[in-house]
């Protein structure tokens, strides 16, 4: 199987420029401003759902001990917020869909 490109902000952007028809500055503008916006509100522990894409979320892990894999010591684990997504069932079902 070979290895697939990501993609980026700038891919997105000329996605945007090219099917909507603003300029590459703009279009780069709009991009920035989504994910500002979503960033902001993952950071402020408020949930982003966005329809018939997914569900993201912010959770809170409790501190635990861990334990070195190599040596077997214990090592304290911090409490930490982890973010979470979960596609929606239309996106789940689009990627099914589609042949490899």
């Amino acid at each position: 199987m070979s290895k697939k490109k990501a993609v980026t902000r700038s891919d997105l952007a000329k996605a945007l420029y090219q099917k909507v028809g603003l300029s590459r500055k703009e279009s780069a503008m709009h991009v920035e401003a989504v994910l500002d916006e979503i960033s902001r509100c993952l950071i402020d522990g408020e949930n982003v759902k966005i329809s018939s894409f997914g569900n993201f979320e912010v959770r809170q892990k409790n501190g635990r001990v861990g334990r070195n894999p190599k040596t077997g010591e214990e090592v304290p684990i911090e409490p930490r917020r982890v973010l979470v997504f979960k596609a929606s069932s239309v996106l789940k079902d689009k990627i099914n869909s589609q042949s490899s």
